[in-house]
């Protein structure tokens, strides 16, 4: 049975390419210009709709369908296919403007006024009428259009109203508090409210952790974080059964954030969708961009459950909202897109089409800029479009990983609520942290969460996992039980599912799994450090270990160097059932990091894909009949890779070797060396 997204490729001849299209920007005479430019530069899939909402319906209840109509019509005509938007992540002025309560309320109890994007409440009964409205309209209409080949559900879910503080918002949290725990005994007993006389005798008493004197509840804030998420993906539940409803033909999508934001939990809104997409943009301030990218693409794999997926949007140069918006060098558009390409993506597509004229977003690049075809960019469009063609083979292909990272929204958002031991063990820090690491030895890991399926894994990582539930502390017991190699992060296994503190002392539900048990966690200052016995310098973190069972791997230096837990284990190995547990006591860096993993690595059997110098990126997509070795390099020198295949893209291979230009990315097409799934 084939995967929608490999239908979707099918339909479209090879790799989807394309962007948001917003002809609504634009006046009809471009619009030709628009289709023939799309045809020019290889572009097979547009999005279409993302904030059209006040175009569509100009006033309640009165659709224009004029636009839609000839836009879906040319663009049918020239054979570029639509990934239609349901509209609804902008509401029109006069929804607000007839439902001022429907805007969302800050925890500082200001309400937020009309003027950009996403102004609504996710509880709002008045906005999921007019949305449920709008979405049954679309489809109705379009369903059937032959430009159609799926549906683009909102747009980037929670990333600007995530947490609504409205007393609308608190009628839903009470309402969702009570299916969660049934009883007021129970939310008393799981939030411990008996601290600071907060214990609650009526449901009407507890309100949204809105700003107050001191530190909120942490129970509280954790629960208005996962009552926030599932708020939103209600809603994203009800505009999915309207498409499937009325429109059953057509999977679905959604554009989820990946790593860049921490307001909604990115896999449950994945498992509603019949196919993953994912948005990412470079941090211009950092030097190590490409890692965060690859990072990214491995999370996006990971919430695909390991399937294809899509790039819904990422950036041909700079973008407008960071400090300081950097252009890209020349080069590198090819280079991000085509280092997506390897970790899985089956489709490239870019925020947007035509550069903006006016509006907030005018200085975010596009595939066609305000230079028009003159310019840099426009060229790379066009010559990657040609590229992407000639790699259409690739599709359908997966990558598979022998190690597993797990990454976890709830522990995300328990670790970054207030009142923690230290405000400088930050979630994503952690995890780029051990990616960094593995990235370097050109170890493919897929990102999963706790509670995935870990037996196909010879190594799973976990940076940090402070909150960790019941149901998956059994299952990371079980996997090395069974044989597994797993590494647990400082930091981690500390609390349950609700931000209670496990007793008997920590690491709390991993003590036995690792052999030992931390007595005091110790958090540096800033300035602050610790020696290990080999000189390496730790910063942020370290804690007090006293070994039970465990092997002592590196230890704090016997000095006034090594901090406070001087002398003591900083990094342990312990035999478990058929398999290995290993633990880190303080924040590693980088380097050190790597050597700890490339030791358990090789102990697993896990070897990297290539064997090649720093800074060569290398990334294997297997299919049914060939794999495909996609090496990238970011260093400024040539690098040569010993390979056995046929080049198909970027350089040579001369003597049994790929040459890869500084900057370049080389393809590779390879006889199949694994059976796929």
């Amino acid at each position: 049975m084939n995967h929608p997204l490999t239908d979707v490729t099918r339909a479209l001849g090879g790799i989807a390419y394309g962007g948001d299209y917003n002809p609504e920007q634009w006046p009809r005479d471009v619009w030709r210009e628009d289709v023939r430019l799309m045809r020019e530069a290889g572009v097979n899939l547009v999005t279409v709709g993302v904030f059209s909402w006040s175009r569509i319906e100009p006033r309640a209840g009165t659709y224009d369908w004029s636009l839609l109509d000839e836009v879906l019509d040319l663009l049918h005509e020239h054979g570029i296919a639509v990934d239609l938007a349901t509209a609804t992540a902008a509401p029109p002025p006069w929804f607000t403007r007839r439902h001022p309560d429907a805007r969302p309320v800050t925890a500082s109890g200001t309400r937020l006024a009309h003027g950009s994007r996403q102004v609504f409440c996710p509880s709002s009964p008045a906005y999921a009428e007019a949305a449920d409205a709008l979405v049954t309209a679309l489809a109705t209409r379009y369903g059937d259009h032959p430009a159609l080949v799926m549906w683009h559900v909102h747009n980037e879910w929670g990333n600007h109203n995530a947490l609504c503080y409205c007393d609308t918002s608190a009628d839903a949290f009470r309402a969702w508090l009570r299916e969660r725990y049934e009883t007021l005994d129970a939310l008393n007993e799981f939030w411990g409210t008996d601290f600071w006389s907060q214990r609650y005798g009526d449901w009407d008493e507890i309100d949204p952790p809105r700003d107050t004197t001191a530190f909120r509840n942490p129970g509280q804030e954790l629960d208005y974080r996962r009552f926030s998420s599932d708020a939103l993906l209600a809603r994203h539940r009800a505009e999915t059964a309207i498409l499937r409803r009325t429109a059953p033909r057509l999977p679905l999508t959604t554009n989820v954030m990946g790593t860049l934001e921490k307001k909604v939990d990115g896999f449950a809104f994945a498992a509603e969708c019949d196919l993953v997409s994912a948005d990412h943009y470079l941090p211009a301030a950092d030097p190590d961009g490409h890692i965060d990218l690859a990072l990214n693409a491995d999370l996006a794999r990971g919430m695909a459950g390991g399937r294809p997926w899509l790039l819904m949007e990422h950036s041909t140069s700079a973008v407008n909202w960071q400090p300081v918006n950097v252009a890209k060098q020349p080069g590198e558009t090819r280079r991000n897109s085509l280092t997506h390409l390897a970790r899985g993506a089956d489709g490239l597509m870019f925020f947007q089409w035509r550069q903006s004229r006016a509006g907030a977003e005018k200085w975010h690049s596009a595939m066609l800029p305000h230079a028009g075809t003159e310019g840099r960019v426009w060229k790379e469009v066009k010559a990657l479009g040609a590229e992407l063609a000639s790699l259409s083979e690739v599709t359908g292909s997966r990558v598979r990983g022998d190690v597993a990272m797990l990454f976890d929204w709830h522990a995300w958002w328990a670790l970054e609520l207030q009142a923690r031991p230290s405000d400088r063990m930050g979630y994503l820090d952690a995890v780029r942290d051990w990616y960094e690491a593995l990235w370097t030895l050109n170890i493919t890991c897929d990102l999963v969460p706790p509670g995935a399926d870990l037996a196909g894994y010879r190594v799973v990582l976990a940076p940090s996992l402070y909150l960790l539930s019941d149901q998956d502390a059994d299952n990371l017991t079980r996997y090395a039980e069974q044989g597994g190699h797993l590494a647990v992060g400082c930091f981690s296994g500390v609390v349950d599912a609700y931000d209670r503190v496990r007793p008997g002392g920590h690491p709390g539900a991993l003590r036995e799994l690792l052999g030992l048990v931390v007595d005091e966690y110790l958090p540096l200052r800033e300035g602050e450090h610790a020696l290990l016995d080999d000189g390496t310098r730790v910063q942020r973190w370290t804690e007090r270990v006293e070994p039970r069972g465990c092997t002592t791997v590196r230890r704090f230096a016997d000095t006034a160097d090594g901090g406070p837990a001087r002398g003591g284990p900083a990094v342990t190995r312990h035999a478990f059932g058929r398999g290995t547990g290993w633990y880190t006591a303080c924040r590693l860096p980088v380097p050190f990091l790597r050597e700890v993993l490339r030791t358990l690595c090789a102990e697993a059997g896990v070897v990297p894909v290539v064997e090649a110098p720093h800074g060569l990126e290398a990334v294997r997509r297997t299919g049914e009949k060939h794999a495909y070795l996609f090496l990238i390099n970011h260093t400024p020198e040539t690098c040569r890779v010993p390979v056995t295949g046929i080049g198909l893209a970027g350089g040579e291979i001369t003597d049994g070797r790929a040459v890869v230009p500084p900057g370049g990315v080389v393809v590779v097409r390879e006889e199949r060396r694994t059976a796929p799934a």
